[in-house]
């Protein structure tokens, strides 16, 4: 699951005339979008067997429906119900109201796969996963985007606070090149809070000063060190705020809810410049560290690995996706721990939640080293990794400290595990 980046220092400065580049257009992508942005913040809505009065058709043959709406903003009076239709003993169904006219029956159909998986009390559980197209455009110019949406099983104990929740992310972002200050960037502008208003909402600022800074839910990505991939430290700006590139600072202009075409400007207030973050992709050597692990051994990362392959795994007791991925990663701990496959856990918790360690833990089987201070979002290890969104894992070579992949899911996760423990002994 994604949330913001580092504080930004603001320093008040003389105001500066606005004065920047044409104006930026970029192209929508409705579909899809999740991968180029490479992170998501998963949103909730709550579902009721009461159904309401502004569906005006449903589909026939429903069997144990719960209504819902995604809080989407659209053209004036669209509301985009949903239906989830989930007899016992069957597959679920979901319905959505596309265009948002209170007729569920004459939108395109929505995606509900469901996949099974074993709890660790033995018990199978389904979770859902799929979405749907949903039009945020002004009346007479429509704009359908894809929204996903995923639902924990209603009978797993372990989501009983959920039961008649459904999460749902943004899968659409517009795409092109920014040009600042005579450079040119190539550019994603993301709705992260699946608002449908690319201004973002109002940002109110935490009382709380190890809070996390406020957002508006709208973030403009720059590929800033043109590595070609969008880095959540110095290359994801809030669209409200004021930002640094090229060592001065700009702001947003002329910004409207349906979003693609805007100004980058000369900023009133001068911020401090945010470096990127270390590049661990494919094939780089990770960033080394030394640690001490729960059990207070002293741990050098990657050096105490030799001869191994290791995921390095960011995580936390409250990561609803991270616990949903955790059978996943015990199951593949399981089957190549022989062979030399280890991991090592990198608590993202609290002081209060990280009291529930040991017993999530033990509960999913989650038997390998784990380092945790209880610093949330600032966790050191998080900190000199960048990471402001979990789960995320990179799977490393004991040997070289090369990262082999990273944040792997599912299948693939063991898929390249089995490959990397055959290559490292193919050269010993």
């Amino acid at each position: 699951m994604l949330l913001t980046g580092p504080t930004v220092l603001m320093i008040a400065a003389l105001a500066v005339p606005a004065s920047g580049d044409d104006a930026i257009e970029l192209t929508l992508v409705p579909t899809g979008a999740m991968a180029m942005v490479g992170f998501y913040m998963p949103q909730r809505t709550t579902f009721s067997t009461d159904k309401p009065n502004s569906i005006t058709k449903a589909p026939e043959g429903l069997k144990a429906p719960g209504y819902g709406v995604l809080p989407i903003s659209g053209a004036p009076g669209a509301v985009f119900h949903f239906i989830l239709d989930e007899p016992d003993g069957k597959p679920a169904t979901l319905f959505v109201d596309s265009n948002g006219n209170g007729d569920l029956t004459d939108d395109p159909a929505a995606e509900w796969t469901g996949k099974e998986s074993k709890g660790a009390d033995g018990n199978s559980y389904t979770m859902y996963s799929g979405g749907a197209m949903v039009d945020i455009g002004e009346k007479g110019s429509p704009r359908p985007v894809h929204v996903a949406a995923y639902r924990f099983d209603k009978n797993d104990p372990r989501r009983a606070s959920m039961k008649d929740v459904v999460l749902y992310y943004r899968d659409y972002a517009y795409e092109g090149n920014a040009t600042i200050d005579g450079k040119t960037y190539k550019a994603l502008l993301s709705d992260d809070a699946a608002s449908g208003d690319f201004r973002g909402k109002e940002i109110v600022e935490p009382t709380d000063p190890k809070a996390r800074p406020g957002t508006s839910g709208v973030t403009l990505l720059l590929d800033v060190n043109g590595n070609g991939k969008f880095d959540s430290r110095g290359e994801s700006f809030d669209v409200r705020k004021p930002f640094n590139v090229g060592g001065k600072s700009w702001k947003i202009d002329g910004l409207t809810r349906e979003g693609g075409t805007f100004k980058v400007v000369k900023s009133e207030v001068e911020v401090a410049s945010v470096p990127t973050p270390p590049d661990h992709g494919k094939g780089k050597v990770v960033t080394p560290f030394t640690t001490k692990t729960t059990d207070g051994k002293t741990l050098n990362f990657p050096a105490d690995y030799k001869g191994k392959v290791v995921l390095l795994d960011f995580w936390a007791t409250w990561c609803g996706p991270c616990m949903a991925e955790m059978p996943n990663v015990v199951k593949t701990y399981q089957q190549f721990h022989a062979e030399g496959f280890e991991i090592l856990g990198v608590s993202l918790d609290n002081e209060q939640s990280v009291k529930k360690m040991p017993d999530v833990m033990q509960k999913a089987a989650m038997t390998w080293s784990q380092i945790a201070d209880a610093k949330y979002w600032q966790a050191e290890i998080a900190q000199l990794y960048a990471i402001d969104s979990i789960p995320a894992t990179f799977l490393v070579d004991g040997d070289t400290g090369k990262v082999i992949d990273a944040n792997l899911r599912g299948d693939a996760l063991a898929k390249a595990v089995e490959a990397a423990l055959k290559e490292k002994k193919g050269k010993n």
